[in-house]
């Protein structure tokens, strides 16, 4: 593992034109993750929404085309299975659409990072048309840029079936089938050059990086080789001169698995999905909340400058994936918000916010009309309709998201907790967070870290004209405030920072 040794130094150093940074534009923090949502919608949204409440960028759903999946009817997953990725026509749209939608999201700061699926193409079994009309066949793995020679088969797969069947086995785990998906051969140079193509076909619109889906199922060095080949992100975009795209790497470890989020550091950003797991495990009561006073790497979670960190993502809230059971999603929306409270108060790791729509199956595709992806309507009251569930919409945390914003830069500091479940931290002189997570009310003076005054609590409400539409939080001139939280309210949450003072 010599090339992981070697680039790890260059990865923790935090070099602000590597594949680790972001490039949010000033003063912004998080990602929201608008799964399948339409090009059109998210440029809309980035506009009336997520630019003017600070919010960071939008992770997409997959821009090249995909198969088209019947049985059952069109399901989230068949954005999983790449067609081709010359034909960028997906149920979300046009390339043009896309194109337009990168283009006005960076106009108002907010960056766009694709969900890249370089891993594999369909299923074997599957066939005919694509979403925007190519013709392929995974039975005789030809697809329009492909053809059977680019695939990895028996003669490097060590498995009887042709699939992956012991993932102690990292060889199988990169070299064999995921669930019947005709695995591509990263080591071949036409397999590499074809999918950096692709990817600078991206960038030079505007996109500021990728979610590589699947990165635990190929090998370190061949995705290495393959991402080195990406252009520099284009300045016409707002970016600074020499900048890399941002990646980050889904790896799903497992306890007692050989390949590690660590193999992968030395190309990116790697997917913590212990936050989550660890986070559910808390909120849920299965672990006391007074323990997450050294949470990050004191819970042998990766390096902060390794990590992207999130609640739910749109596998494991659908039970797939990592996580467990334990996992938090907006249908246990009480203790969903107090941990996303918590996430985006915390200074560990590069924060992202699931957006979901409203499933009953595990398959479920989008809100559809015959297979066509509805719009996304906004409610008078700033909510979605139509099954859109819009989590970045909830007060609690788009608001939150300010908060991480006014505290960026700043260390966590003035822990205080009850020695169980009633915590409260501050971010420097900036911001402080209180949350009762125990049976009982939570009524105590704590140190607030901030000047004294009023605030408004950002939780139960906002600041808006120059009064609170929540409750308010008076600070004395020793920075302390008394806090009273019952145990029984929909937000036993207070947060106020230093933007949020009358």
């Amino acid at each position: 593992m010599s090339f992981i040794k070697a680039t790890l130094v260059f990865a923790l150093v935090g070099c602000a034109l590597a594949q680790w940074d972001p490039h949010f534009a000033p003063g912004r923090s998080s990602i929201v993750h608008l799964f399948e949502w339409r090009w059109d919608d998210i440029a809309e949204e980035c506009e009336r929404f997520l630019g003017p409440n600070g919010f960071a960028g939008v992770q997409t759903s997959p821009v090249h085309e995909n198969a088209v999946i019947n049985d059952p009817f069109r399901p989230w997953w068949e954005r999983y299975q790449p067609v081709s990725y010359n034909v960028l026509t997906t149920r979300s749209g046009t390339e043009q659409q896309f194109a337009s939608m990168v283009r006005r999201c960076n106009a108002v700061g907010v960056r766009i990072y694709v969900d890249a699926v370089i891993n594999h193409m369909t299923g074997g079994g599957v066939c005919c048309t694509g979403t925007g009309g190519s013709t392929f066949s995974g039975p005789n793995k030809q697809y329009p840029e492909y053809s059977a020679q680019d695939f990895n088969d028996r003669s490097t797969c060590p498995s009887g079936s042709g699939g992956i069947e012991n993932y102690n086995d990292p060889i199988q785990v990169r070299n064999c089938e995921l669930s019947g998906l005709r695995d591509l051969a990263g080591g071949k140079e036409y397999v590499r050059q074809h999918i950096a193509d692709f990817l600078n076909k991206l960038t030079g619109y505007g996109v500021a990086g990728f979610r590589v889906d699947a990165a635990k199922h190929m090998w370190p060095e061949d995705m290495k080789a393959t991402l080195d080949r990406l252009n520099n992100l284009p300045t016409e975009h707002g970016f600074p001169a020499g900048a890399r795209p941002l990646i980050y790497q889904e790896v799903i470890e497992g306890d007692s698995e050989p390949i590690k989020g660590n193999d992968y550091f030395g190309i990116g950003r790697v997917t913590e999905f212990k936050y989550g797991r660890f986070l559910g495990e808390a909120f849920r009561g299965k672990n006391q909340l007074k323990y997450l006073v050294n949470w990050g790497e004191g819970w042998g979670m990766y390096p902060d400058g390794n990590s992207l960190v999130f609640i739910d993502n749109h596998d494991n809230q659908r039970g797939h994936g990592g996580g467990g059971a334990d996992i938090l999603t907006f249908k246990v929306s009480r203790l969903y918000k107090m941990a996303t409270a918590f996430m985006l108060a915390h200074p560990y790791g590069l924060t992202r916010v699931m957006s979901s729509y409203n499933f009953d199956e595990d398959w479920t595709g989008p809100p559809n009309n015959n297979g066509n992806t509805l719009p996304v309507p906004i409610n008078p009251d700033g909510t979605c309709g139509s099954g859109w569930i819009c989590e970045h919409r909830w007060r609690q945390i788009y608001n939150m998201n300010k908060f991480r914003n006014v505290v960026a830069g700043t260390t966590l500091n003035d822990w205080w907790d009850n020695g169980s479940n009633q915590i409260a931290f501050c971010r420097g002189g900036k911001g402080f967070i209180a949350i009762n997570g125990d049976n009982s009310p939570l009524n105590a003076s704590l140190q607030t870290c901030l000047p004294a005054g009023q605030y408004c609590d950002v939780i139960t409400g906002s600041k808006e004209n120059g009064s609170c539409t929540g409750l308010t939080v008076t600070v004395g001139s020793d920075g302390k405030a008394q806090i009273s939280l019952t145990n029984v309210s929909e937000d036993p949450v207070v947060a106020i920072h230093a933007e949020s003072k009358l």
